[in-house]
């Protein structure tokens, strides 16, 4: 049930006349102090048009007011502040979210229609460093979030898989590598022969010419540039998907930038033949001056195509491919003028689909302050920071609990949701400096703290050992009980939210609100107590770790059971 809905009907009652529905609901507020109501209404804009003091028309309300589920309504100066009635609150709540279970919190609006997320996509031959975390991790939780309210996402790894720095690698490669070297350890090789073919590079500018060179076979189809070249891919994908498997991230497209070879053509005829596209200097250009922006580099003068004649290309096959309601780019907010200058360039095209194009940018993730360069080779890999947040987790677990089973297991659940869920809590705009001790702590604002929570939940109810009878009536009336009450009762507004903002930090902050929300609820129940109420604690507890783990798994963070 909609209980500020329901409240807003109420309010009608009163001032139906001069307020429409829509109005009143999103004038309801949540009072800052729960002793002053669970929900409230300010009169303050009825003042004029009534011709009475704000205080005169929240008594007119309050008086109106007659429901079940209200247990008092009350004026407080200017508000109209309802206090709903808790028993009635917690047994039509709780019974929901039982029944429901993970289908709880879900939504319709999505229709089945087809949301595409184009997200992680490393670069070939490079390294998966924590530079790749944040797409990965924000594109994996959009998407679970629009299968939540009803889409159906499509995941895209856009590989970088072509481009000059193909021919550098094949020139590193054949000047100073060998094919020993990279089966051993094929990134390690590969990202070693790419950084000394750019330091070279410093002190013989003449590589540069030989790399673009080797670029330019493999455009032309030169059978030696071409088994490299596959092979180079074939080795990365390999370590790529170790990296995902940790993280639990799968992907329905590995179609990268070479997959749009032979589909550029299209576009860029189209761009001429419409006259959208001018020649400038032998480059094809179209001028965007009425969107404020620089011209779109389609083609260069000397015919090589550029990123944003790949993404156009991309943009019509996917909507071609997948018809989709909602095309989400996540990527880095650098590359926000590239996707503006995209969608401009589709416009002018006269495909008014463009409008379901989505950048979703986010900020950098530093280490000391520092942005990472893979041409450097200043990285820190992923892998690596996935592999020493287990071994953190694992000390900690031997610890606390010695002797839990599949500590290993729940180490890795435990390691690997930390930094996946220390990306996601934080805004997606926001920078942030990653430092892995703070982020492995099973106290403060972490996902151990969270999943801890869940754990614990989950050992009330083996220790009680006996089914929650959901015919019989919940009663709970307790202060701390409450919070909590409401927190669960909110979930699927939260999902809503956050799946419209493209914002998994509301769910990651939820998840916190709700684990503390109940730590205290904790701390002040005697939980297992045989009496009259215990099957009614019982069902919040059950309730509130169904939700724990839910939000965890939309933000891409396994749950275990024991800790």
């Amino acid at each position: 049930m909609d209980y500020k809905k329901l409240v807003a009907e109420q309010i009608l009652k009163t001032v139906g006349e001069h307020l429409s529905y829509d109005d009143v609901y999103n004038m309801i507020e949540v009072p800052k102090y729960s002793e002053h109501g669970d929900l409230a209404f300010p009169a303050f804009s009825l003042a004029k048009i009534l011709r009475k003091a704000p205080q005169a028309i929240a008594e007119d309300i309050v008086a109106g007011v007659e429901d079940e589920h209200i247990s008092k309504a009350v004026a407080t100066g200017p508000y109209a502040n309802f206090f709903l009635n808790r028993d009635k609150f917690a047994d039509e709540v709780l019974k929901t979210v039982l029944e429901q279970g993970e289908h709880y919190g879900d939504w319709t609006f999505g229709e089945g229609r087809n949301v595409t997320v184009d997200m992680s996509s490393p670069n070939i031959a490079k390294p998966m460093s924590m530079g790749h975390l944040r797409s990965t991790v924000i594109g994996n939780s959009i998407a679970k979030l629009a299968d939540k309210v009803g889409y159906n996402s499509v995941k895209i790894n856009h590989l970088g898989d072509w481009g000059t720095q193909f021919g550098k690698l094949i020139v590193g490669y054949k000047k100073w590598g060998s094919e020993e070297a990279v089966l051993a350890d094929p990134i390690a090789e590969l990202l070693r022969l790419y950084v000394k073919f750019h330091e070279e590079a410093e002190e013989d500018p003449e590589l540069e010419e030989q790399g673009r060179a080797w670029f330019k076979k493999l455009e032309d189809g030169d059978p030696e540039a071409e088994r490299l070249w596959k092979w180079f891919k074939t080795e990365s994908l390999k370590e790529f998907n170790r990296v995902y498997d940790m993280l639990g991230v799968e992907f329905d497209s590995y179609a990268g930038e070479a997959f749009y070879n032979d589909k550029m053509d299209e576009v860029v005829d189209l761009l001429e033949t419409e006259k959208i596209a001018t020649i400038d200097n032998g480059a094809t250009v179209v001028h965007l001056d009425n969107y404020d922006l620089p011209p779109a580099l389609i083609k260069k003068s000397d015919g090589a195509t550029l990123y944003i004649t790949r993404d156009l290309a991309a943009a019509l096959y996917r909507k071609r491919n997948y018809d989709f309601a909602k095309s989400i780019y996540v990527v880095g907010n650098e590359q926000a003028n590239h996707f503006r200058q995209l969608k401009a360039v589709l416009n002018e095209m006269g495909w008014d689909w463009q409008e379901q194009m989505q950048h979703i940018p986010f900020g950098l993730i530093t280490l000391g302050g520092k942005k990472l360069s893979t041409r450097k080779g200043k990285i820190v890999l992923l892998e690596q920071v996935l592999n020493d947040s287990t071994k953190l987790a694992l000390e900690q677990i031997e610890a606390k609990n010695p002797d839990l089973p599949n500590k290993e297991e729940v180490a890795k659940q435990v390691g690997v949701g930390a930094v996946v869920f220390h990306d996601l809590k934080n805004d997606r705009m926001n920078n942030f400096d990653f430092v892995l001790e703070d982020v492995v702590q099973f106290e403060g604002e972490t996902g151990p703290y969270v999943q801890y929570t869940r754990a614990r939940a989950m050992s009330i109810l083996r220790k009680a050992g006996k089914e929650i009878d959901t015919t019989a009536p919940i009663a709970l009336e307790d202060d701390y009980a409450w919070e909590v009450l409401k927190l669960i009762e909110n979930y699927p507004n939260v999902v809503k939210f956050a799946e419209e903002k493209a914002e998994p930090s509301v769910i990651a902050k939820f998840v916190i609100s709700l684990a503390q929300a109940f730590n205290k609820y904790y701390a002040n129940s005697r939980i297992l107590v045989e009496d009259e109420n215990l099957n009614s604690r019982l069902a919040l507890v059950d309730a509130t770790q169904s939700i724990l783990k839910q939000g965890l798994d939309l933000l891409g963070v396994e749950s275990p059971d024991e800790m």
